[in-house]
């Protein structure tokens, strides 16, 4: 990982992660933090006011059973997060937006080293994405507080909540892949 930025630059990214209406189904448990959607409407606003770059990963499984399923309405992004005209999608379908998709080569060709990750699920495509980032150069940060989880069991059976799986998925990250800043220490560093 490249060593994070003071302030933000005018070319840092907003990457919205798998904002889609398929994260409210109930089958997915009860999750945390519950200002999640409110801290990414915050940073989405800051990024356009500031015309900074804002894309949309979107996720689509192939998984017959899965929320994320094409051609179902959870597909379809939720309210908060809806791209403007202009604004890129990147369809993906694992877990990592950078697997099988055009993502690393757009932010190259808009020479974009900066990126501010925000949207779900910590511990799955929101950490694949910022470890893969960290690997590849750019200099992440990782909205702790546009964020969040569910409750799982542990490898060994141990039921955790999703504070606590949010919290291990976070720590997982900090240093070597990103940095774990909240909301208004990301928009502090977006004035430049």
């Amino acid at each position: 990982m490249i060593e994070p930025a003071t302030n933000l630059p005018p070319t840092a990214a907003l990457l919205l992660i798998d904002l889609q209406k398929a994260i409210d189904h109930p089958s997915w448990g009860v999750r945390n933090n519950p200002g999640a959607e409110e801290n990414v409407a915050r940073l989405l606003a800051r990024w356009r006011m500031t015309s900074r770059p804002v894309i949309h990963i979107r996720h689509v499984s192939r998984s017959p059973e899965s929320t994320y399923r094409d051609g179902q309405p959870g597909v379809e992004f939720k309210d908060h997060a809806l791209p403007l005209a202009g604004e890129p999608i990147v369809t993906k379908h694992k877990p990592c937006a950078f697997i099988g998709t055009r993502l690393e080569a757009m932010l190259r060709e808009r020479d974009i080293r900066d990126l501010v990750i925000a949207g779900v699920i910590t511990n799955n495509s929101v950490e694949a994405t910022a470890r893969v980032a960290g690997d590849l150069g750019f200099r992440t940060i990782v909205a702790s507080d546009a964020t969040f989880t569910f409750g799982r069991a542990d490898f060994r059976g141990v039921f955790r909540t999703a504070d606590e799986v949010h919290a291990m998925s976070l720590a997982n990250l900090r240093g070597e892949y990103a940095d774990i800043l909240a909301t208004d220490e990301i928009i502090l560093r977006s004035y430049t």
